[in-house]
Order: C-alpha cells, then sequence, then structure tokens
C-alpha cells in the first residue's frame, strides 16, 4: 500500500538511515545479544551523522527539522532489522522533549549538544517496584533542602538503565499530595545514585533495562525541570508521543513477521508442495495484510495529526492499543506458520516473538489504554 505522508526529503532520510543501520547496527547484534546492551560507539556514530534529535533546534547542534516523520522512520528502520537494543526511539522522541519542552535555557545547552552527538544517552524513570502505570502511587520522593533536593527511592525496569548518563526521574516532592511530583535531571557519578546489572529478559535482550537506586542523593536545584509540583502534568503532556513511538514500531515489527511469514512459506514444504499453495496459508497472509493496512493508515494519520499539534492522548491511547495488541498477534500467526522452526530461538521469528510482547506492557497497558478511551468516550 503507497503512504502519503513522506516527501523527497524523507525518503533521502530513510535511505541515509537505511545505510547506516546496514553498515553500523545489523553486523553488531549477535554482539549486543550477548553482551545485554548496545556499545556506546554506535550512539557516537549516531550521533555524528545527524540521527539523533533531528527535530533539536541549529543552535544546540540539531537539524530544526519539524516533522515528525524523521522519527517515525529510525523506528520503522530498526524494527525492520529486528534491532530492539538500540534505543533511539526512547532517547530522541521520548526523553529529549521533557528538556527542550521543560528545561530552562542552561539546562538546554548543558544537556541537548551532547545528546545530539551521541556523547549523552538519556533514560527516564517513572516505573517503581509494585506501581508499574499507577504513576500516582509512587514513592520515591525528592525533598526540598533549600540549596538542592534529597532524592530517595528506586526506579525499575529502566530502558538505558545501564548506559545512561542522564535520567529523568519522577519522585513526589509533597508525599501527601498525589499528583505533587517533580522531574530531576540525575547525572551520572552523583553521590548515592546506583544501578543494577541488567535485567534477564524473556525477548529485547540487547536492551540494557535495568534497577535504579536513590540513596539521599544531592540533585541541585539547577537539575530540576519546570515546577516541582507539575511533574505529572508534564509526563500525561508528553506521554501521547512517547504511545505513539511504540505503535509506529509495533506496525513495523507487524510488517516484519508478516514478510518472514511470507518468506518461509514458499520454502517450507508439507505434503510435497510449499505451504503457501494451502488455502488456510493464503486466507491467513490476507488476513494478516489486510490488518496491518489498517493499523498503519491509522497510526501515520496520528503522525500528520501529531504535526499539526491535534493529537490527543485518547488517540495516541487508541493507537498503541491496537498497534501493539496486533502485533503480537501477527507475530504468533508467524511463528505458527514456521513450525518447529520457529520456536528455535536461531530464527528470526522466535526472537521476534519474545521481543514483541512487552509492547503492550510498556508505556501505559492495554488496560489502562482502554480506560483512557473509554473515559473520554462517556465524558461526551
Amino acid at each position: 500500500m503507497e503512504r502519503n505522508i513522506f516527501n523527497t526529503e524523507h525518503e533521502m532520510y530513510r535511505d541515509s538511515f537505511r545505510s547506516f543501520v546496514k553498515s553500523s547496527v545489523v553486523p553488531h547484534q549477535e554482539k549486543w545479544l550477548k553482551a545485554g546492551m548496545v556499545s556506546r560507539e554506535v550512539w557516537l556514530e549516531a550521533g555524528k551523522q545527524g540521527y539523533l534529535l533531528p527535530w533539536a533546534s541549529e543552535k544546540y547542534g540539531g537539524a530544526g527539522a519539524t516533522d515528525f516523520q524523521y522519527e517515525q522512520i529510525v523506528a520503522e528502520e530498526l524494527a525492520r532489522v529486528g534491532e530492539s537494543g538500540f534505543a533511539i526511539p526512547l532517547h530522541s522522541p521520548i526523553v529529549a522533549p521533557y528538556i527542550a519542552e521543560y528545561g530552562s535555557e542552561e539546562q538546554k545547552e548543558r544537556f541537548l549538544p551532547s545528546a545530539i552527538k551521541g556523547e549523552t544517552i538519556l533514560a527516564i524513570a517513572m516505573t517503581e517496584p509494585g506501581t508499574g502505570s499507577d504513576l500516582a502511587g509512587m514513592r520515591t520522593t525528592a525533598v526540598d533542602r533549600g540549596d538542592y533536593f534529597e532524592l530517595n527511592g528506586g526506579k525499575t525496569y529502566i530502558t538505558n538503565g545501564v548506559l545512561a548518563d542522564v535520567v529523568i526521574v519522577a519522585a513526589k516532592t509533597h508525599p501527601d499530595q498525589s499528583h505533587a511530583m517533580g522531574l530531576l535531571l540525575v547525572e551520572r557519578g552523583m553521590e548515592g545514585f546506583e544501578r543494577s546489572k541488567p535485567f534477564q529478559k524473556i525477548g529485547m535482550k540487547s536492551q540494557d533495562t535495568a534497577e535504579l537506586f536513590f540513596d539521599r542523593v544531592k540533585i541541585p536545584k539547577s537539575n530540576l525541570l519546570g515546577e516541582s509540583t507539575k511533574g505529572f502534568y508534564y509526563l500525561m503532556q508528553e506521554l501521547a508521543q512517547e504511545r505513539l513511538i511504540i505503535a509506529i514500531t509495533s506496525v513495523a515489527s507487524a510488517k516484519k513477521a508478516f514478510d518472514l511469514a511470507v518468506d518461509y512459506v514458499k520454502e517450507r514444504q508439507a505434503f510435497g508442495k510449499p505451504i503457501s499453495a494451502f488455502q488456510n496459508t493464503r486466507f491467513k497472509l490476507a488476513e494478516m495484510k489486510t490488518e496491518i493496512d489498517l493499523a498503519q493508515t491509522f497510526v501515520d494519520r496520528c503522525v500528520e495529526e501529531h504535526n499539526q499539534k491535534k493529537l490527543t492522548p485518547e488517540m495516541a491511547a487508541q493507537a498503541k492499543l491496537y498497534a501493539t495488541e496486533l502485533v503480537c498477534r501477527i507475530t504468533d500467526q508467524s511463528l505458527q506458520m514456521h513450525g518447529g522452526y520457529g520456536y528455535m530461538w536461531e530464527s528470526p521469528i522466535a526472537r521476534l516473538y519474545a521481543d514483541v510482547r512487552i509492547q503492550k506492557i510498556y508505556g501505559g497497558t492495554s488496560e489502562i489504554m482502554k480506560e483512557i478511551i473509554g473515559r473520554d468516550l462517556l465524558k461526551r
């Protein structure tokens, strides 16, 4: 299906980034899987070639690209090769915008140029043990001590948790008020800031997901993003973009699973003929293709809405809900078509099957997405 949201410049950017992925990502994927994280070198190379924070102002070293399609292209091309560990779609369109939107000029000058170059890797820490999607239930605190905030608590399941040089940490600034929280820029090397080794996960094995610990960490007032009680509001404002990126990645991964299925059924023999010759196979592929095209159309429309600053939290929730449920369903069907080989870790579909399962969980579970959509419907 032809997609009409990309212009010539977008396609040139895609060709360029695809070449970068082919030369600087694909050859290292097995090594990264074994190491449990990607190398810092690939971040520096991506920064050198201008693939990080393309939307950032030229005054900080960015390209000033206002179209969200550039972030969409990066997410799609990484999904196209099954790369789930190199978290540009977290660093650039999810974490860095908090600094650009709510940071002071001093903070922007201090952090954005190095993030653009790949010298500073970013992460955001919201989730805590036992709280999950319940941000209002977090227990991490940031107590105002005059010249600084004293940060205590812990965060878990943090993407880029080991590699990150700067982590935006959400913490309660008034424990007796459920929504009064601040966003603090916690830097590598701050006394009392520790992290675990990367978690051993079902999938996304080259992604350094970790637990973070804060024991009386002194955070200078200059590292507070915006106002100390408006962190919850800031998170709600930016979560729509995060969910859109997850939806984009999910549809691209569904396409990857579909392509793997098509290639395999042409080769796999059963009863003396390729399984593509069976009506059931053709019907399943037809259903998969139709669902993917429908999802792609809606997600592309959401990108257009986002470019016009019209994307609502409810629409973003719909995109994430449908796309993430879709990718898990499509990947499962593709694995089924692979038969026993699909269950072997050496097969690309097995790794993709393990990787995509998290899509229905992080960024807000499917159940939370339904709650957001349902509440909006009942307000009308």
